[in-house]
């Protein structure tokens, strides 16, 4: 266990020495200041402003920041759904058929929203040409989408009596252009260097050991895995995910890639910090973030160490499920980085967790995908969180609640209790409706706590646009198909309503001076003040859940 314990401070070592520059960077290039080394691609950003047309240059105000970003997801999920549908008819396609209309909406709706839910396999049901311009894509759009979006609630922080958030279409080409575009680019060199696939061949046919003709999918692997873990989309090409050796195939790989995930995310914070020109205010996310994520990384590595029953070759360790070249400690580490960062990816199965190494990881998503979360929407999420903070320390101790300079009000409220509410709502919505279908004990593969497990996970991912699976709960049927879309375009696109509104309103707001009544948001015990609402909010709501499913297992094996 302490080797494990070494393993997630050489981690996180790791990730902050690679944040705090990235941090800058993405401050710089967000404000239209493009360093030098990158100079020679502002060809390929006036590129995409030139057939953007007009649109590129105008300031936008709340209102037609959210049209266009509504907009483009549309046409991105109708064009996709196309391309799925008809597959088989282009080349490349013969071996595959085309999506059903279900899992088609699904699908497009999934990697659109950030959500990258998979109700099939890549490798035998998706084309070479389906994963590269349909879903690659999409990986990089969404993610693009939610670092724009929380641009736009940077500047309404920072700005002063201003309502305008910037143009979305500069936002978009900025984040695509110099930062997701370079940083797959350089992680995808390094992952074919490992063995990570990347080929336009469909795939080989080989001898197996029992001397019968097997086939061996191969694909354009490395660049999409590059941006489903940079962008924390979490796609599988193929469907074990990154337990799959040609996606994931050596402890660098797997180290590298895990990092990946939750790298933006974590240099956002610092983003944030440069942007308000207040380090301490970053501060106070990065701390309260990091002591959630070693506790959740200890509470599974320990759950998962310690097991249910012993055996006389494993002792009481659970190696069900894991790959044995990652072993326990980098299985705990990638579980809950991908919950945390709504990632989705996984390089174990969590159908075989303990009751509690599977519970923390649900309860990381249950809390909202802000503990540094997805690309943008983690941290406008904890934003959320914060104010929410602040209004409750301000109400206890009978101050005007204040946020950088800014006081925060009714109306802002109401818009971060959106994005508060919205997921939890919607997983609690999506359990319901999964347990009262007629069918649904014909969809799991288990009965008891267990089962009711794999549904509440699979409900608690949807709902949280994270996208990875518990196991266990058959996810192409047409229903769950149609649920799932409807949680996941309500989970992604009220919240980014909400906080466009919000940044807009923020915005418009004089700066008060500090004075010796203002509450202080980077103090040890605002932290901690932070801390409580994030549990009180997600214990309240989840408890009796979780009791009924990962609890109730636990005490039942033990």
């Amino acid at each position: 266990m302490s080797s494990v314990i070494y393993q997630g401070i050489f981690f996180l070592f790791i990730l902050l020495l690679l944040a705090i520059p990235l941090g800058w960077y993405i401050k710089e290039i967000m404000q239209g200041r493009v360093p030098r080394g990158v100079r020679f691609l502002r060809p390929l950003e006036r590129l995409f402003y030139k057939v953007i047309g007009s649109a590129s240059k105008k300031e936008m105000s709340a209102k037609r920041y959210i049209f266009t970003v509504l907009l483009l997801s549309f046409c991105s999920i109708l064009l996709l759904i196309l391309i799925l549908m008809t597959q088989h008819f282009f080349p490349g396609g013969d071996s595959v058929k085309n999506l059903s209309l279900s899992l088609a909406i699904n699908t497009a709706v999934s990697f659109v929203t950030n959500t990258n839910w998979q109700a099939y396999a890549g490798e035998t049901t998706l084309s070479n040409l389906s994963q590269m311009f349909g879903l690659t894509v999409q990986n990089f759009i969404s993610a693009g989408v939610g670092l724009s979006v929380l641009v736009a609630l940077l500047r309404g922080f920072s700005q002063i009596r201003k309502k305008a958030l910037g143009n979305f279409w500069q936002d978009l080409t900025r984040s695509l252009v110099y930062i997701l575009l370079p940083l797959s680019f350089i992680l995808a060199v390094i992952l074919i260097s490992q063995g990570t696939v990347q080929t336009l061949q469909s795939g080989l046919s080989y001898q197996g050991l029992e001397e019968k003709d097997a086939w061996l999918s191969l694909g354009p692997v490395a660049s999409q895995v590059a941006i489903k873990q940079l962008g924390t989309n979490g796609g599988g090409f193929f469907g074990a995910n990154s337990a799959y050796p040609f996606e994931n195939p050596t402890l660098l790989s797997n180290f590298l890639e895990n990092i990946a995930i939750l790298l933006i995310p974590t240099a956002l914070i610092f983003t944030f910090g440069f942007w308000v020109k207040d380090w301490k205010q970053g501060r106070t996310i990065l701390v309260v973030s990091l002591i959630f994520l070693l506790l959740a990384f200890l509470g599974v590595a320990f759950s998962e160490f310690t097991g249910i029953n012993s055996t006389q070759v494993l002792g009481t360790m659970n190696l069900e499920g894991k790959e044995v070249r990652f072993g326990i400690g980098w299985s705990s580490l990638w579980t809950v980085a991908t919950t945390a960062a709504s990632n989705g990816s996984v390089n174990s199965m969590l159908d075989s967790f303990t009751p509690l190494g599977g519970a923390v990881p649900m309860f990381l998503m249950q809390l909202g995908e802000i503990i540094f979360g997805g690309v943008g929407s983690g941290l406008y999420g904890m934003l959320a969180f914060l104010m929410l903070a602040v209004f409750i320390a301000g109400l206890l101790v009978g101050r005007t609640p204040e946020y950088l300079g800014k006081k925060i009000e009714a109306f802002d409220i109401k818009m971060a209790s959106l994005v508060i509410l919205t997921p939890l709502m919607l997983t609690l919505f999506g359990a319901m409706a999964l347990v009262l279908h007629p069918d649904i004990m014909t969809w799991l593969t288990n009965n008891g706590p267990h089962a009711f497990s794999e549904l509440l996970y699979g409900a608690t991912s949807l709902a949280n646009n994270n996208g990875s699976a518990f196991g266990g709960l058959i996810a192409d049927t047409s229903y769950l198909n149609v649920l799932g879309s409807i949680l996941m375009l309500i989970s992604r696109y009220l919240p980014i309503v909400a906080i466009l509104f919000l940044a807009e309103n923020m915005g418009a707001k004089k700066k008060a001076a500090l004075s010796s009544g203002t509450l202080s948001t980077v103090s040890p015990t605002f932290m901690s003040m932070l801390m409580i609402v994030i549990l009180v909010i997600g214990a309240l709501s989840f408890l009796p859940s979780l009791a009924l499913g990962p609890i109730a297992e636990f005490f039942t094996l033990k």
